[in-house]
């Protein structure tokens, strides 16, 4: 079983327009609400995958149902920690016309002192082989929340995915994870510098895991040990790129756990990514 952690929960409104005039009144009919944030992503793609997976969170706020019955809706099963704080809208305009995809993003809101260990109470490894967490963390929340969770799921020998950036996954890194996959501009801003052939090696070799990163369209660079890749992304006619990045994570991750070796669950990974970019839907395959 596949556990999925993801502290900064969003409701994705995504608009779809012919074309986009700015500073114009745009009006379209072709909108949709859906559960998302990147662990829930994750999780869908994997649960489409045919793999069983549980989402861990924190909610609150008037939009809690609406959270809960849109992923009942997509057969997720969910897990949660009472935040008292509302869960953040964010948007994907969609333009037609030049095929961009624009991402309107709120910042979470700050959520109640009692909600980390709330949380933690629910961190069930309980039948879990990997753990999956994803995303920035939500107001509020201690800088070891997701330390710790890595490392009771490193002393349970569960392998561990890392979709985190800064000071989160210099922590984690200590810990020895099995997949580290920043994006390419999250890496440069956790190092302060631009990867490079010999950077990622040393950093894999440092801390013993694989490294992947990924970068929209373009070339994928990973290593691990003493290899190092580059890989190009397959070119699809993209809808909608919104979760394409976790889409790729659960592609990646449902390989491994089938014993896919490092190349060939990247490739899978690939795979996944491409069907969600062709999609309008975030965080889907089909």
């Amino acid at each position: 079983m596949f556990l999925t952690v993801c502290l900064n929960p969003t409701i994705q409104k995504t608009l779809r327009y012919s074309s986009v005039t700015p500073g114009a009144v745009n009006r379209t009919e072709v909108h949709r609400f859906d559960a998302s944030g990147k662990g829930i992503n994750v999780t869908r793609v994997l649960t489409q995958l045919g793999k069983k997976a549980a989402h861990l969170t924190q909610l609150g706020g008037v939009m809690r149902p609406l959270f809960l019955s849109l992923c009942k809706q997509d057969g997720l099963c969910v897990k949660w920690a009472e935040s008292n704080s509302e869960i953040r809208f964010c948007y994907t305009v969609l333009n037609d016309s030049d095929g961009s995809v624009t991402e309107l993003i709120e910042e979470s809101q700050c959520v109640d002192a009692e909600t980390e260990g709330r949380l933690l109470k629910k961190f069930d490894l309980t039948g879990c082989r990997y753990l999956i967490i994803s995303g920035t963390k939500a107001a509020g929340f201690s800088d070891s929340v997701i330390p710790v969770m890595a490392r009771r799921a490193k002393e349970k020998g569960i392998r561990i995915i890392l979709d985190i950036k800064g000071n989160d996954l210099i922590e984690c890194l200590k810990l020895e994870p099995d997949i580290v996959k920043p994006n390419l501009e999250e890496f440069k801003a956790t190092f302060k510098t631009k990867p490079a052939k010999e950077i990622l090696l040393d950093t894999a070799q440092k801390y013993n895991c694989r490294i992947i990163l990924t970068n929209g369209s373009g070339k994928i660079l990973a290593a691990e040990k003493n290899n190092y890749y580059e890989i190009d992304f397959p070119a699809v006619k993209a809808v909608n790129t919104t979760g394409c990045g976790d889409a790729f994570t659960a592609g990646l991750a449902s390989a491994l756990y089938d014993g896919a070796g490092f190349r060939e669950a990247i490739n899978e990974g690939c795979r996944c990514g491409a069907l969600n970019a062709a999609l309008e839907k975030p965080g889907v395959i089909h």
